[in-house]
């Protein structure tokens, strides 16, 4: 295998700078002639091993992270910035990498202005949070913050996961219902059928717990796996607390309840096993729900969390939305954004997925920031059990970047390479810059306005 050439120009510089050394004293404690030296300075010849073992020796440099080399990690970062779509069309690698090695300096103010660009489209976002919340304080209410913990661990809690994962290994053929029931039953605690009507999912005394036999088996299974989670994982769940560091007690509750509901969904549908059969079954949902026992909303969960270093699934996100336009649940892989006060933007389709019970809709969307999805779109009316019982309606969306969506069954039929097909969606109409949309209820936050007298068309202002 062919030795890593190592192009250290800048280091050197850096090295010699602060010795305050001369180009020919430098070259003399190195050992190797003054042009040798220049053309190693301007990258123009690699560092050879001599010269690294008299860097380490006469001036204690890190050969370890001269190797890894800073001017490789600075051309990741700007090609994956350079990859945003406010850029027309990035530069090529040898380019970049000519950056990253000659001028570092300008490299790393490159990326901290593109970095500040990022943080400046986030406070944005954060203000129309704010707005959307009624203005209320800057901190953070305790449910934000458990989902901003789970939004920023990419949705995957690799413990937890690979605990439930073990947990079901232990019972290959043995549906999630029955397995949380046997497991219950070797500490000692009985489950019992019974009819409790629209009540709850169980009810317990002490070492009794009585299912509602009314709910469907893929709800019983998954809050008798949640209530084994805090009965026999009690300190991952906690030791996993103690690394999220949350700011109050609320929140931390909050994120104990939401691990172990993490578990429950990862017990009934194991890493490994159903990312075989999603890639399998190219994502197909409810293929998925019959071989994992499981409800169609079960399983685009567990779509979005399958993150997993060295065994990724495709990035999904995964929203949930009540008849308000609401967003009850947000969960994403990808850099999709959500509004988190409010409504989703009214030209998602997800919208559309009350007016079409039992259907699956499809959706080639495009963002403000350039990105194309593949969007679906479902009901998941959840009955109450009885008749005159309320019904809980709630509509579920799953979508990936287009680059994926050939994976998916439900990108069959359709031209995804057609640009003309991506219908502009947004995140929120407070922060949303596009000029003309019909369905635009306020104007954006960070733009002016011009107010005609003789307007015509749906909004009485122009966006300038």
């Amino acid at each position: 295998m062919a030795t890593q050439k190592i192009y250290a120009g800048a280091s050197l510089r850096e090295t010699r700078g602060r010795a305050g050394l001369t180009q020919r004293a430098f070259a003399d404690r190195l050992g190797v002639s003054l042009p040798y030296l220049s053309q190693m300075e301007n990258n123009h010849r690699p560092v050879s091993a001599g010269v690294l073992l008299r860097l380490a020796s006469e001036f204690s440099v890190d050969l370890g992270a001269m190797a890894v080399g800073d001017a490789d990690r600075m051309v990741l970062d700007m090609a994956e910035a350079l990859a945003d779509p406010l850029f027309d069309s990035p530069p090529p690698r040898a380019d970049l990498r000519l950056a990253a090695t000659n001028a570092p300096a300008f490299a790393r103010a490159f990326l901290d202005l593109y970095r500040a660009h990022r943080e400046g489209q986030e406070r944005l976002a954060a203000m129309d949070e704010a707005l959307g919340a009624g203005a209320q304080n800057a901190t953070s209410s305790p449910w934000e913050e458990v989902r901003d913990f789970f939004h920023y661990c990419d949705n995957y809690i690799d413990a937890v996961d690979r605990a439930a994962e073990h947990f079901a290994r232990q019972r290959p053929d043995m549906p999630p219902l029955q397995g949380a029931i046997n497991a219950l039953s070797d500490r000692g605690i009985d489950v019992a059928m019974a009819e409790l009507g629209s009540g709850p999912v169980y009810l317990r005394d002490g070492k009794r717990i009585t299912l509602n036999a009314t709910a469907e088996p893929a709800t019983q299974a998954f809050q008798l796996l949640h209530l084994l989670a805090l009965e026999t994982r009690g300190d991952l769940l906690e030791a996993t607390l103690e690394l999220a560091r949350f700011r109050s007690p609320s929140a931390r509750n909050i994120a104990r309840l939401g691990l172990a509901n993490y578990f429950a969904g990862a017990a009934m549908m194991p890493y490994a096993r159903f990312l075989e059969a999603a890639r399998a079954q190219r994502h197909d949902l409810e293929r998925l729900a019959h071989l994992f026992h499981a409800s169609l909303e079960q399983v685009a969960h567990r779509l979005s969390t399958m993150q997993r270093g060295g065994n990724r699934g495709v990035p999904f996100f995964f929203v949930r939305v009540d008849q308000a336009g609401t967003i009850t649940k947000r969960h994403s892989a990808t850099r999709m954004q959500f509004a988190r006060f409010g409504g989703a933007c009214p030209l998602w389709n997800v919208h559309q997925a009350f007016e079409t019970p039992g259907r699956f809709l499809r959706q080639l969307a495009e963002t403000p920031d350039g990105k194309r999805y593949l969007l679906l779109a479902r009901d998941v009316s959840k009955p109450g059990g009885a008749f005159g019982a309320p019904v809980r309606r709630f509509a579920i969306g799953l979508g990936c970047e287009i680059s994926h969506a050939r994976e998916m069954v439900y990108a069959d039929g359709l031209d995804v390479g057609n640009p003309q097909l991506f219908e502009p969606i947004g995140v929120s109409c407070r922060i949303c810059p596009r000029p003309n949309c019909h369905q635009r209820s306020v104007p954006p936050m960070d733009r002016h306005i011009r107010i005609p007298q003789d307007r015509p068309g749906p909004l009485p202002y122009e966006i300038t």
